[in-house]
């Protein structure tokens, strides 16, 4: 007798490989779009379109908006260090002549960050074996990134570094941040103002440093519109639904196999070769993230 799946347990199985799915296609958007705008005064078209899409659906979902200043300011903190902090870095130590390659190398310091920190902050207790799962993706995502940071390694930009490190930090305390304040809040509402504290801190310094470029092209809105829809939308909704649930420490695990993710990405979309190495770390780092996410 056939049993009908549950559809939670159905969504908690997919979640994960789809988070990793979207979000891994922030590289491939990157560089699409690269050549066709500015990379603050995209992001801030970004964060304007997405809090439309979500404001429009929290209204027609008659869904509850956060109550109070303290419901406001929760959200407003997280949108400001998920998304505001942690793209801006990115996006501008890459513009800054940061390599790709190392930028993500340094973003994958995510998870051993969440890990130190989640018991001091959360009392969460990061069991023996997501140590081992959290420096084995590591490795892995390591040996993904390998190969690309031989011709870049010589003149990396100390200011650009610094600021994408500082971005790494930046989502690991947005991702505590959100865990212990957003228990019970809408999701589709708690991530429209969320963008729209990302968008009230990009603005300012995109008018500051860039001169607006948006050329308008057929790139730059396919770029806009699946960073709106797909990245800022389906991807951050799965991410918070995803802290909700499980422990920060192994849902931080999964950035590790963003890298690998992109890099394959990059070989269909782009032509770029993978090497022996790299197709090796793809499996190690898809190991590691396997152990730290049992149970």
């Amino acid at each position: 007798m056939k049993t009908t799946p549950d559809p939670a347990a159905l969504a908690a199985r997919l979640a994960p490989a789809a988070f990793v799915l979207i979000w891994s296609t922030g590289f491939v958007v990157a560089r699409l779009v690269a050549p066709h705008a500015d990379p603050l005064t995209f992001l801030c078209l970004r964060y304007l379109g997405t809090v439309a899409v979500l404001s429009t659906v929290a209204w027609l979902a008659r869904a509850r908006w956060p109550s109070g200043w303290r419901g406001w300011r929760d959200a407003l903190v997280s949108g400001i260090l998920l998304q505001g902090v942690y793209l801006d870095g990115v996006f501008w130590a890459v513009s800054r002549g940061l390599p790709a390659g190392i930028a993500a190398l340094v973003t994958s310091l995510q998870p051993l960050l969440t890990a130190l920190v989640a018991g001091p902050v959360l009392g969460e207790r990061v069991s023996g074996r997501r140590w081992l799962g959290i420096g084995v993706g590591f490795v892995g995502a390591g040996l993904v990134l390998a190969p690309k940071l031989g011709a870049g390694a010589d003149a990396i930009p100390p200011a650009a570094l610094g600021v994408c490190f500082c971005a790494t930090v930046a989502i690991t305390l947005g991702t505590l941040w959100q865990k212990r304040t957003a228990a019970a809040v809408d999701l589709r509402t708690n991530a429209a103002v969320q963008f729209l504290g990302a968008g009230l801190m990009t603005l300012p310094l995109a008018l500051l440093l860039e001169q607006g470029r948006f050329d308008a092209s057929l790139p730059a809105f396919l770029g806009l519109a699946w960073a709106v829809l797909g990245l800022s939308v389906g991807g951050i909704l799965i991410l918070l639904w995803l802290i909700r649930r499980g422990a920060v420490a192994g849902v931080a695990a999964l950035f590790y196999l963003v890298p690998p993710v992109s890099a394959a990405m990059a070989f269909g979309l782009f032509g770029e070769t993978l090497s022996t190495v790299q197709v090796v770390g793809m499996g190690v780092a898809a190991l590691g993230v396997a152990i730290a996410s049992r149970g």
